[in-house]
């Protein structure tokens, strides 16, 4: 049987763990939360008696329910290791794209999510304290990791090889430039969120999240 993986095409999270499958092409089935997919009801009450707490993605590998994106691909690591390792073997630089992960997931995407949630709050105020605050916090985030891949020297963040760190980076990447655009003061961070986009593995979770772009309410923009 294979996984199934209850989520929706165009958050984050789901990506981010739908990256680590194409990269291995591991056979799964997306149980879309979205409320327009077909078997909506019956996808949303298997996924809430599994994981109550109302989070998604959830991956669900026969009796065995894991949860929490970044713990998902290092599940996947060890129960369907592919031609793509996503953690390296070395414990030391493990802990760095670790340390990676939870950057994107803790300085970038969380800050997008802020503005995201202030956005739909429907107060004018709050929408644009929310967003200047997003601002302030990325802008920061960018400068870090600018010089970061200029020390780095190479095509993914933590080093030579794609890993579960640059499954973190795509989604984040590209919502954090929808939300506060990243400028020419930030090269290598544009060029890095490009060689995101162009990786097959994204392309195709960014393409499976096209139809929802509407969703966004900062306003999509008409790029990407």
């Amino acid at each position: 049987m294979s996984l199934l993986l209850y989520g929706h095409p165009f958050s984050s999270y789901t990506q981010k763990v739908l990256v680590a499958l194409f990269e291995n092409d591991v056979p799964h089935s997306l149980l879309s939360l979205d409320d327009n997919a077909p078997n909506h009801a019956q996808h949303t009450a298997d996924w809430l008696e599994r994981w109550p707490l109302r989070t998604f993605p959830l991956l669900v590998d026969a009796d065995r329910s894991i949860v929490e994106a970044s713990v998902i691909v290092e599940y996947l690591q060890l129960a369907y290791p592919g031609a793509v390792p996503l953690l390296p073997e070395d414990p030391l630089d493990a802990l760095n794209v670790r340390f990676l992960d939870r950057f994107f997931d803790l300085h970038v995407i969380a800050l997008v999510q802020h503005a995201v949630g202030g956005a739909l709050s429907g107060d004018a105020l709050k929408k644009q304290e929310a967003h200047t605050h997003a601002a302030e916090k990325l802008e920061l985030a960018y400068a870090w990791l600018e010089a970061h891949l200029i020390r780095n020297k190479a095509p993914w963040v933590a080093g030579a090889n794609f890993t579960l760190a640059d499954c973190a980076a795509a989604p984040s990447l590209f919502y954090a430039d929808w939300t506060h655009p990243i400028s020419a003061a930030y090269p290598e961070v544009r060029a890095y969120r490009a060689r995101l986009l162009a990786r097959p593995s994204f392309a195709r979770a960014v393409n499976g999240g096209r139809p929802f772009r509407h969703y966004f309410p900062l306003g999509a923009p008409d790029r990407d």
